[in-house]
């Protein structure tokens, strides 16, 4: 029982090790994102920071790096918990290895000691032919060699348990190296945290001191905006509007047959007209089966506004639908899901892309050039369009049910 504890023991320190590898990597995989879109928005700033007047678009850019900085501190933190959670486990599986080790000396010390005793091939022989029959000196006689296995298993146990304490505590070194490496790198993300929510405020600051300014340019952004929701609502209405008479058609036609062969009509579909076909239907499950995991629009690029209400100085209050994003200047924007393109418009000087996935359809605002037609099926991630040479543009997500819902990206996009 002792020596099958030693090896449960030698186990367990293996599957947590292989547990924490896991864990650790998931984490440095997000980190070396976040520095990733943390030197992107650094490299834009630095462009757009030779024009003194402060923009919109350099506040949102502020605002932007500051959240990707708190998630990398974050991020940080759960290494730290992690590492502080591994050294824990360390030492006490260096302790009960220790322990471990010591009884396994000691009962290796009273083997030898008692061979030592009975070490001559007289002894052996001794207690063999003192057997009180054949039976009983076979057994003892198997003892024996039993006893000499079993001396050389328990040294196998010690030397496995001996390397494992080694391994272990060399574990603990580089664990701690590594927290001393997190600390530090915490520390400067804090400071330079600091540094971007200073220019934060200075840039609130400057855009609050012109706010009647400000207001018209917003004022102007949100009719264009509703210019192009309207034409967006448009486009949709009509595919629904498609639908419908296409539905009530078929519906017709089924009627009338049922009614010369005598049956009774069937039953009206109910629920959104654009799934009234199997394949449309099936297009909707598969992208509702992808909720949370559909790839984004841009293999690289940062969220620089989410959907919601922002505060733009002390009065100025702007409600965003979907998301707008940065990427490279003509980077490429993707399809996030597969479809079919139902509206390409330009309002207000912004290309649109609308594409249709069953009852559900995504929009990509602002492009420079477009790669697809209108009626085009399309695949996910294929590329629809590039962005402009700032790297803006916007993703919308609709839901219609016969009436239209605009979706939160971050429900229905992967993480980042």
């Amino acid at each position: 029982m002792k020596y099958f504890k030693s090896i449960l023991i030698l186990l367990l320190v293996f599957l947590g090790a292989q547990t924490f590898a896991q864990s650790r990597s998931e984490l440095e995989k997000r980190k070396a994102q976040l520095n990733k879109d943390i030197e992107m928005t650094n490299n834009i700033l630095n462009k757009t920071s030779k024009d003194k007047k402060v923009t919109l678009k350099q506040l949102n850019l502020l605002r932007a790096q500051i959240r990707l900085k708190e998630e990398k501190i974050n991020t940080i933190n759960s290494e730290i918990r992690l590492l502080d959670g591994q050294i824990n486990d360390n030492v006490n599986q260096v302790r009960s290895l220790q322990a471990q080790l010591t009884q396994l000396k000691k009962d290796y010390a009273a083997m030898i000691r008692f061979a030592q005793k009975n070490q001559g091939s007289y002894s052996k022989l001794m207690y063999i032919f003192a057997a009180k029959d054949f039976n009983q000196a076979y057994k003892r006689m198997k003892y024996l060699q039993q006893f000499g296995e079993y001396r050389q298993k328990q040294a196998k146990y010690i030397e496995d348990t001996q390397n494992a304490i080694k391994n272990k505590l060399a574990q603990l070194n580089r664990n701690k190296l590594d927290k001393d490496h997190l600390l530090n790198d915490q520390e400067k993300e804090k400071n330079t945290l600091g540094t971007a929510q200073q220019k934060q405020a200075k840039a609130v600051s400057s855009l609050t001191s012109q706010e009647k300014k400000l207001k018209q340019d917003l004022a102007k952004k949100q009719r264009d905006a509703q210019k192009l929701d309207r034409a967006i609502k448009q486009a949709i209405a009509r595919e629904i509007e498609i639908a419908r008479k296409k539905a009530e058609e078929e519906a017709r036609i089924a009627a009338a047959k049922a009614k010369a062969e005598g049956k009774e009509a069937p039953a009206a579909k109910t629920g959104s007209y654009l799934n009234a076909t199997p394949e449309a239907a099936k297009l909707s499950a598969d992208f509702v089966n992808n909720r949370g995991r559909l790839p984004w629009p841009v293999a690289s690029g940062v969220v620089t506004q989410y959907a919601g209400r922002e505060k733009y100085g002390v009065n100025v209050v702007v409600e965003n639908t979907g998301w707008k994003l940065r990427t490279n200047a003509g980077g490429n924007i993707r399809a996030v899901f597969e479809g079919t393109v139902t509206l390409i418009t330009d309002v207000a000087g912004s290309t649109t892309v609308l594409v249709r996935h069953g009852q559900y359809f995504t929009a990509y605002v602002n492009l420079a050039t477009v790669s697809v037609s209108k009626n085009q099926k399309i695949s996910t991630k294929q590329v629809i369009g590039t962005a402009g040479s700032d790297g803006d543009f916007e993703f919308h997500l609709y839901k219609s049910d016969n009436s239209l819902v605009e979706q939160d990206p971050k429900y229905w996009l992967a993480p980042n």
